[in-house]
């Protein structure tokens, strides 16, 4: 069964055309790089795909739920880290984490326990306690994976989620996530970075709201993925 399908999926912005027929699945328990310049058209994937707004045509599914006909059964099933940071930096970390939980309906023992073993698998209960305004760019990057996993959710999307950080952090919030997909979670990771992508990941090079590719990176990439990506979207290094 696959965790996230995605069919034949078009939006346009005025005259110009985000996405233009869009397809992919992930199966349940893969990381999926989708790679694609700025302005390939991820951002607007994930708006479609978090229903922040919704696609005229075509069909999304999380976990089995098709977001048309069941949005809310979609939607619980999902964990959403944006680019953009939406923490509360006067709150802290367990605070911000707990509030989030009564968003998805939970409280009290249970809400205690989901954060804190959130925050473990994250390597971040030591700092439960400390403001969100006090961690760096890092932290806070495990930080909103910790409350975006709160509500166990069958998928994960990260949307250009190590944007801002130095090299040490990217790679160990990559290697976390990967982690994650291992442990049997849905992954969707959306870059314009090569180095984040591993050969034995699935990969969707998306470019002007086109998919180019869609398979294995090692098979795509062979020894040169940067290169078989660079040819694809004709953009220079």
């Amino acid at each position: 069964m696959s965790g996230l399908t995605v069919e034949d999926i078009s939006h346009d912005w005025g005259a110009r055309r985000a996405l233009d027929g869009v397809s992919f699945t992930v199966e349940r328990g893969r990381f999926c790089a989708l790679l694609g310049p700025n302005g390939a058209g991820k951002s607007t994937l994930f708006g479609m795909l978090t229903r922040l707004f919704t696609p005229r045509t075509g069909r999304i599914a999380i976990a089995g739920h098709d977001m048309a006909r069941a949005p809310r059964a979609a939607l619980a099933g999902m964990g959403v880290v944006f680019q953009a940071s939406t923490l509360d930096p006067d709150l802290t970390v367990r605070r911000n984490l707990l509030y989030f939980a009564a968003l998805h309906g939970l409280s009290g023992r249970e809400a205690e326990a989901r954060a804190m073993a959130a925050l473990e698998r994250l390597g971040m209960a030591e700092r439960a306690e400390e403001k969100a305004a006090r961690l760096n760019g890092g932290h806070r990057r495990r930080m909103e994976i910790a409350r975006a996993l709160i509500h166990r959710p069958d998928v994960l999307l990260l949307d250009e989620p190590t944007v801002g950080l130095d090299a040490a952090s990217r790679a160990a919030i990559t290697q976390h996530v990967h982690d994650l997909a291992a442990g049997g979670l849905t992954v969707l990771w959306a870059t314009h970075l090569v180095d984040e992508v591993r050969r034995q990941d699935r990969l969707v090079i998306l470019h002007h709201g086109r998919v180019l590719a869609d398979g294995e990176a090692g098979d795509i990439g062979g020894t040169d993925l940067t290169g078989r990506f660079l040819a694809l979207t004709g953009d220079r290094p």
